[in-house]
């Protein structure tokens, strides 16, 4: 690698501290913001003494510079706590529930990629014609509409009308009772189910993720294809093209070779941001479809007061926003020499 490279990725390396650290103080503040945790989530149903007797267990009572540092030390050490409501390791909620959510991310980004970035082909080099006004409203529809919404008319259509695909859970019962007698877990379902050696457990398993993974996915794929689109249209109209054209190549060759491959390096730097928003998607996306993972969880904490689980989450997923834009800049500097500079 070269030096300009190399020092690029320093750079951004070193940048992940300080937004970890800026992220994970935000945090904390917003959630001390609204006072300690403990009246916050009992006030109103204790009595006094019963709520400062618990504070002082907690460490609430504590100073809160000295709240601040072993919540900070605490992250480090990768313990976030227990929860006030049912006492649960906030890091076991973060490998089982998060393991979840991860499935539901990862398909959704699959479904991003393979709908909305052929369709942005597909919508450039038809340009003001029917397909590409319908491809556009469409796009915009899935952008704009919200998830919640999205993932009421997918399971009114699959699973009431048609009677295809379940319309909420990770898996069936039984599925489940199998997979948890299983003395190692990742608690990836499909991989779980690989694992287990059952072919019918995956497939119930895979259905189940079809319809949470269309809704997310969707949402974004509408980013990537007004994205590509606007892109490829830019590019097309590049000198580098036109030279191409001049030598007398197909378009599908001009536009495949020479303006296709340049047009997708904003999507790879947009992904980034992309992420983050699938996360915040994965809140009500796992509601509507009663899918166990981080965003679910995150909406009972919520509803329950526990501010301290809110605060592990919402810390997790801060600290995966940042590490996954340094992997982005990454992986742009390798595609885009011209960002090194």
């Amino acid at each position: 690698m070269s030096t300009t490279l190399l020092r690029y990725l320093g750079v951004r390396l070193a940048l992940i501290i300080p937004t970890a650290w800026i992220l994970m103080t935000l945090v904390f503040v917003l959630m001390r913001g609204i006072g300690d945790p403990i009246t916050a989530q009992a006030g109103g149903r204790l009595t006094p003494a019963e709520v400062a007797k618990r504070k002082a267990e907690a460490g609430f009572d504590r100073p809160i510079w000295t709240q601040y540092w072993e919540y900070l030390t605490g992250v480090l050490r990768g313990d976030f706590g227990r929860t006030l409501t049912d006492k649960r390791s906030i890091t076991d909620i973060i490998v089982v529930n998060g393991a979840a959510t991860l499935e539901l991310a990862v398909g959704a980004i699959l479904v991003a990629l393979l709908v909305g970035i052929p369709l942005g082909r597909l919508a450039a080099t038809h340009r003001d014609k029917l397909t590409d006004v319908f491809l556009r409203l469409a796009a915009v529809f899935f952008y704009a509409a919200p998830v919640f919404f999205v993932a009421i008319l997918l399971k009114l259509f699959f699973s009431v009308k048609l009677g295809w695909l379940p319309a909420s859970g990770r898996s069936t019962v039984g599925t489940e009772i199998a997979l948890n007698a299983m003395p190692h877990r990742t608690h990836l379902l499909l991989v779980d189910t690989v694992l287990y050696g059952n072919s019918g457990y995956f497939v119930d398993a895979l259905k189940h993720l079809v319809l949470p993974v269309l809704a997310l996915g969707l949402l974004t794929a509408g980013v990537f294809l007004r994205l590509v689109r606007v892109n490829l249209l830019q590019t097309l109209r590049a000198g580098y093209v036109d030279a191409a054209r001049a030598r007398g190549l197909p378009e599908r060759v001009v536009v495949g070779r020479h303006a296709f491959r340049n047009s997708l390096v904003p999507v790879v730097t947009v992904m980034g941001m992309q992420i983050a928003m699938l996360l915040a998607g994965a809140v009500l996306t796992e509601t509507a479809f009663e899918w166990n993972g981080l965003g679910s969880q995150l909406a009972h904490y919520l509803s329950a007061r526990d501010f301290v689980a809110v605060q592990g989450i919402v810390t997790v997923i801060a600290i995966i926003v940042a590490v996954m834009s340094f992997v982005i800049d990454v992986v742009v500097a390798f595609i885009d020499p011209r960002v090194r500079f």
